[in-house]
């Protein structure tokens, strides 16, 4: 074997210009090439492939432990080996050695294969229940592949591990390497598919294995695993797994609508990595080499102007007081006590590793800049083994005993590198990889098969028949079908000159719900042998329904979940279908990533003819049939002449079923006659109006009273609370006039339905315990903007949904912490969730400055908003739709307050209701914070300082969240509002006389308290109670009087620091506030 000893000064060659193509990287003489190559064989198979288990084919994290294989390490030292592999290629007799690198890849790839199928029973209760329990292992016994620590011993649940293993996959079967053998491998990592599939909505410890930054064994969301999740998704999407020779049924499918929400989930995230941790660099290998999870260009250059925060000298930190490995640290003890990390900032180890991110990087992006000035950083940082080979530290930590002076003087202490005695296989790894591609001995198209790098309009096509991602077209076009019901409904819409199919028209093409394209993918990855049962039971978003199936001989177009008949009440109500249809067209000309284009099927019933906007819906669709919908081009037209330019996917797996699998079309109406011919003809849904009855005095009557109230009530109001109280009384399952008080119940429901009657839908609806169908992806869409929502009754007990729920938990929360107070609240909280999840998803700006979505302030703020517009009906009695107009009118309150002149009162109380506070509002109470050492009281709340400072930072959302919990204990929304105010008024004081501090406690009660009297004794009143003159005070004049109150307190007790003095100007002694 040819080896050449390096040394330091020749580690680094000058990157190739990578836009001239692989011509350039053969090196014009062939033994060179070859030389290089054997050199760098050589330091692979002594640094790498020497501590590669002979058994399980895993790999170490460092060299030294014999014990403990580590997936993500294993990973990356395969993909070094790989990538030697690749170079090798080109070498037209490489003496075996080619061969010999690409079967050790293979090796380490199928052994963490192997350990994972073992694991295949905790795939299947992941896919239920994304659980901490259920997680795949990430640590692996070396030598036998077993378990080597419990969930209660270890961080197991890693989702960016399996993305990244998912990638690489893909990569080396793309490059020709056999890794998956049998169709149950197949179906194995169809399964993983399912695992990543829900990152967006799970809390994870991400690629540090530790959760939070505060290391105390909570997970959280991860924008890092989110983009590995939403990468990897990309990847293997119809990914033959047998490679060029593979069948149809070896072929990976991704639920689109699955990966939108990745996507766009963690493109909201960027640059920030978690709640707890602003930046973290673990986003560079996800933004960056190898997962390239965003190629817009402005997210691209956040992320990495925030990493850039993260370097220093030696290395990157991971991210901000990070205590791993620190020489302040207790090895001892796995997780830090509150407040420890604190300790830890200023002094973080450094890691050279992500010196190496950067240099492949600059490679990949084509900037020789980038790479020689990492290059120049890592240079020093590498010393050399007893073989002359290069060795780059795992980190570099301060020497123990220089703590305190290196946060004295940052970067100004000697760093020594660790671990000395073993290599850190991942770092040499990537440096491996490094170095062929800037010595051009690999070209960035052999690192990156799959042109990752690239984005996904500029990449190759894929041939085949199934769909790929393809990138946005400028010009989308969606299609659009038009199905009615009948052909009674298609003769009354002609007349209209609205063209529509009935379903025997578009055959042989079958119409279906989407439910019936779930029960066909539950049969997708489904192994009797490893226990895993396919596709889990989720519905299909409006992506997924929007291309046209080709299952089992059959051709299936499937209509949106929006025209589902539901159990819950917002389906009946036209207006809000309308406003959907519209909605749902908008999402998907603005996500849709697939080739060819989507094909929308709207599906008109004939009960919709019927309701009182039918007229609307006309429109709509006439507005359609002109080729547009709010500024998106639609191609309205028969289903045959759309197929051949929709997006079509071969459900090939349904071929190899033994079972049959019925597929139920949506059924024709027929009818003997034509019947309506006009709009006219349709007999209308009457107008109910009914004056309320008070029932109070039923609570103690007796049963048999009830019942004989509730047979000669004619009101269908006062019939449901009869019915209410019946049901708390004797339960559903009593029976009455034949039925039980369930059925009495669910026909009320329904016949208040067809009357419209929204508050008897309501009513009735939750005393049936309905819930919004698919609620939990709407609660998960607030979360990862950075929301949390809370329902409850204001003035009772609160539930925060912090975390992604099932609907089952939903449901019981809303109805334990809602109902006993709020019959109808337990309900049009679900509403106001629903449509919160929707509009942040659509138009995130009417949710800045809300940290926390308290639905049940939010009701009332919407109440108030009744009150003003002189409403004759409440809350309750309006339509979903009205509901949501009025939801978007409080939302979007700072937008039309100025224009229709509202009241200063009632815009403070409307803000207070959302607790909205100004950009940049923490940010300012932190500081004021930080000159306050006796802390800050809110209503005999105190903020004490040493105890905010110490356990938090910043920026971080947890002091956010601790500020706007505090603010929520003001009972009176105006009153919040003032005090929101007052802090703002207080940090710019503070701001512009950096000489004063409150040496006391900040009493912010008081301070209002002395602003109001200021107020009044100008005004020339006599202080009472009442403070709503005040509060009703326009801004710039409130303003004076908080202002005036907080100076006169801090010169009225003496409270002036004069510590920073120097600082200061001393012939300028004025008050700077104004």
């Amino acid at each position: 074997m040819l080896r050449v000893e390096m040394n330091p000064s020749t580690y680094f060659v000058n990157s190739p210009d990578t836009s001239e193509g692989e011509s350039h990287l053969k090196t014009s003489n062939y033994e060179k090439t070859v030389q290089q190559l054997d050199i760098y064989y050589g330091t692979v198979k002594r640094q790498l492939l020497r501590y590669q288990s002979c058994s399980t084919g895993l790999f170490p994290i460092m060299s030294n432990d014999l014990t403990i294989g580590s997936v993500r390490d294993s990973i990356y030292c395969a993909a070094a080996v790989w990538s030697l592999y690749q170079a090798y290629r080109r070498i037209d007799d490489d003496r075996g050695k080619s061969y010999e690198l690409g079967q050790s890849a293979v090796k380490c790839m199928r052994g963490i294969l192997v350990c994972w199928i073992k694991q295949a029973s905790r795939v299947e209760k992941f896919k239920k229940n994304q659980s901490l329990k259920h997680a795949l292992h990430c640590k692996f016994h070396l030598m036998t592949g077993a378990e080597v620590y419990t969930e209660e011993e270890y961080n197991h649940l890693q989702i960016d591990v399996v993305s990244l293993y998912l990638i690489y996959l893909v990569q080396m079967i793309s490059s020709g390497l056999q890794i998956v053998y049998t169709k149950d491998e197949v179906t194995f990592v169809q399964n993983l598919v399912y695992y990543v599939e829900r990152a967006y909505r799970t809390p994870d410890f991400g690629m540090w294995e530790r959760g939070t930054r505060y290391n105390d064994g909570s997970p959280e969301i991860h924008a890092s695993s989110i983009g590995m999740a939403k990468s990897a998704l990309e990847a293997i999407n119809g990914c033959n797994l047998f490679g060029e020779k593979g069948a149809s049924w070896s072929v990976v499918y991704v639920d689109i609508d699955a990966h939108n929400r990745n996507r766009s989930i963690f493109e909201t995230l960027l640059p920030r990595e978690s709640s707890s941790k602003e930046i973290d660099v673990s986003l560079m290998p996800t933004v960056s080499y190898p997962a390239f999870g965003t190629h817009d260009e402005h997210l691209l250059a956040e992320t990495k102007k925030s990493l850039l925060t993260l370097r220093g000298t030696y290395g990157f930190k991971r991210f901000s007081r990070d205590g791993y490995k620190c020489p302040l640290e207790d090895p001892c003890e796995r997780f830090y006590k509150e407040g420890q990390t604190k300790e830890f900032e200023g002094v973080e180890c450094e890691w050279p590793l992500f010196y190496i991110y950067m240099i492949i990087d600059g490679v990949f992006r084509n900037l020789p800049e980038q790479v020689e000035e990492y290059q120049n950083l890592l240079q020093p940082r590498i010393s050399t083994d007893s073989h002359g080979d290069p060795v780059i530290p795992m980190y570099f930590s301060v020497m123990p005993g220089y703590e305190d002076a290196e946060k004295a003087d940052p970067g100004s202490q000697h760093r020594r590198g660790a671990p000395s005695n073993g290599y850190h296989l991942w770092s040499q790894a990537l440096f491996v990889i490094a170095q062929l591609l800037t010595g051009g001995l690999l070209h960035i198209n052999e690192l990156d098969p799959i042109r990752r790098y690239l984005p996904s309009y500029n990449r190759p096509r894929k041939a085949g028949r199934y769909s790929a991602f393809q990138g946005i077209a400028t010009d989308l076009v969606v299609q659009v079908v038009l199905i009615a019901e009948s052909a009674r409904l298609q003769a009354m819409m002609g007349t209209y000159g609205i063209q529509t199919q009935t379903p025997h028209e578009v055959e042989p093409v079958q119409i279906c719900s989407s439910s019936q394209l779930v029960k066909i993918y539950q049969h997708l990855g489904v192994n009797k042998k490893l226990g895993l049962e396919g596709r889990p039971s989720r519905p299909i978003g409006a992506l997924g329904t929007s291309k046209i199936y080709r299952v089992s001989g059959k051709t299936v177009l499937c209509y949106p979940l929006i025209f589902e008949v539901s159990e819950f009440y917002l389906y009946r109500d036209m207006a809000l279908l309308i406003d959907d249809i519209k909605t749902e067209l908008q999402f998907i000309g603005r996500y849709w990533r697939l080739s060819g284009r989507p094909t929308a099927c709207l599906l008109i019933r004939e009960e919709h003819m019927r309701d009182p906007q039918f007229k609307e819906m006309l429109d709509l669709l006439a507005m359609l049939k002109k080729g547009y919908c709010d500024g998106l081009k639609v191609r309205v037209g028969r289903l045959q002449n759309l197929i051949s330019s929709s997006c079509i996917e071969h459900l090939d797996f349904m071929n190899k079923i033994e079972d049959d699998v019925e597929i139920k079309p949506f059924k024709q109406i027929e009818h003997e006659y034509i019947g309506y011919q006009s709009l006219t003809d349709v007999p209308r849904v009457l107008e109910y109006s009914e004056t309320e009855r008070d029932i109070s005095n039923f609570d103690d009557r007796p049963t048999w009273d009830i019942v004989e109230a509730i047979r000669n009530t004619d009101g269908i109001y006062a019939k449901s609370k009869l019915i209410g109280v019946l049901l708390k009384r004797e339960g559903p399952h009593y029976e009455y006039s034949g039925l039980t008080v369930r059925e009495h119940l669910r026909g009320l429901y329904h016949h208040a339905g067809c009357l419209h009657c929204w508050q008897v839908v309501r009513y009735c609806s939750s005393l049936l315990g309905h819930t919004v169908d698919s609620i939990s992806p709407f609660i998960t869409a607030v979360l990862v903007h950075g929301k949390q929502i809370a329902v409850g009754v204001p003035g009772e007990q609160e539930t925060v949904f912090d975390k992604p729920l099932t609907p089952a938990e939903i449901q019981k929360i809303l109805y334990s912490t809602v109902q006993p107070f709020d019959v109808i609240g337990a309900v049009l909280q679900q509403e106001v969730v629903f449509y919160c999840g929707r509009l942040i998803g659509t138009n995130p700006k009417l949710f800045s400055g809300i940290l926390k979505i308290r639905v049940g302030w939010v009701l009332e703020a919407m109440k108030i908003y009744l009150q003003l517009k002189k409403s004759s009906r409440p809350l309750e009695a309006l339509s979903p739709r009205e509901v949501r107009q009025v939801l978007h009118k409080v939302l979007s309150v700072k937008d039309w307050a100025r224009q229709e002149r509202l009241p200063t009162l009632v815009r403070r109380k409307l803000e207070g209701c959302l607790c909205r506070v100004p950009q940049g509002f923490y940010l300012q109470v932190w500081d004021v914070m930080q000159r306050t050492p006796h802390g800050v009281k809110i209503q005999g709340r105190l903020l004490a300082q040493q105890q905010i400072l110490t356990n938090m930072s910043r920026s971080e959302i947890t002091f956010a969240l601790l500020i706007e919990e505090t603010l929520n204990c003001i009972k009176q929304p105006e009153f919040r509002q003032i005090v929101v105010e007052l802090l703002c008024i207080v940090s710019k004081i503070l701001q512009r006389n950096p000489e004063l501090s409150f040496k006391n406690l900040l009493d912010l009660d008081h301070l209002v308290d002395e602003a109001y009297h200021i107020f009044c004794k100008d005004q020339g009143m006599a202080a009472g109670s009442d403070r709503l003159t005040f509060y009703s005070a326009p801004l710039n004049l409130t303003t004076g009087y908080l202002a005036r109150a907080t100076v006169n307190s801090v010169l009225r007790l003496g409270e002036l620091d004069t510590s920073g003095a120097d600082q200061i100007d001393n012939d300028d002694d004025s008050c700077k506030v104004s």
